[in-house]
């Protein structure tokens, strides 16, 4: 877990606590699909995979998030966004190297929440 003044692994130059922390949490709900991938990638690099999984539509989320030991997350990067949709690059370090993660992903809103449908890899 990181420190909840440290800064937000979202790149949003906040500390964590007020920022995609609070999100992870349940002390508020993501406002905007950005806000919600940032709170998502976040959660990815801190280790909060239920956030992950709760965040998903369950039309379409998997059984299970579980991470990849090997992989940390280094960087976000909002490329472009819509109004239910965000491109984006995150950048993550394995034991074989560096490498890139570019998404362009897709969002709904159901029951005034926002939620991660799918996205497009490449």
């Amino acid at each position: 877990m990181t420190s909840l003044r440290a800064d937000c692994p979202c790149g949003s130059g906040t500390a964590y606590d007020a920022c995609c922390g609070r999100l992870h949490r349940g002390a508020a709900q993501a406002a905007t699909p950005e806000e919600l991938m940032r709170s998502r990638y976040a959660a990815y690099a801190v280790g909060e995979t239920d956030y992950v999984w709760r965040t998903w539509h369950p039309r379409t989320r998997p059984d299970s998030v579980a991470p990849d030991p090997d992989l940390r997350w280094t960087g976000l990067d909002i490329v472009a966004t819509g109004p239910d949709w965000v491109e984006f690059v995150a950048l993550y370090e394995t034991p074989s190297g560096p490498g890139e993660l570019r998404e362009h992903s897709r969002f709904a809103r159901r029951a005034g929440r926002w939620f991660y449908l799918d996205g497009d890899v490449g």
